[in-house]
C-alpha cells in the first residue's frame, strides 16, 4: 500500500495544508485509496456537523426566549377569550340528564 504522501496526486501547499487531487470515480491507485477517501469525507462531514452543533447552542438560549415568548402570548389570548367558551353549555355534561 502506497502512502499519500508519494502519490503522484497529493500536495502540501505552503501553509501545510495537504491537497488531494486524487478522484475516485477516475484515478485512483488502489483499492485503500478508496477508503482513505471516504474517511477524510466522513471527517469533512464530522467537522461540518459539529460546526451546526455549534451554532445551535448559540442560538439556544435566544431560542428558548423566544419560546417562552410566544407561549406566554398565547395564554394571553386563550385568557382574553375564555369569556367565549364559559357561557357555552356543554351538551355532553347535560345535569337534567339521567345516564345509567
Amino acid at each position: 500500500m502506497i502512502q499519500c504522501k508519494d502519490c503522484e496526486y497529493y500536495k502540501e501547499s505552503e501553509n501545510g495544508q495537504r491537497i488531494f487531487e486524487c478522484d475516485p470515480f477516475k484515478n485512483i491507485k488502489e483499492p485503500e485509496c478508496l477508503m482513505k477517501w471516504q474517511l477524510l469525507r466522513l471527517d469533512l462531514l464530522l467537522t461540518h456537523q459539529q460546526a451546526l452543533l455549534a451554532s445551535q447552542r448559540k442560538m439556544a438560549p435566544m431560542q428558548d426566549k423566544i419560546f417562552r415568548y410566544i407561549k406566554r402570548e398565547l395564554d394571553d389570548i386563550e385568557d382574553a377569550d375564555r369569556w367565549k367558551i364559559e357561557d357555552i353549555p356543554d351538551p355532553y355534561n347535560d345535569p337534567e340528564e339521567d345516564v345509567f
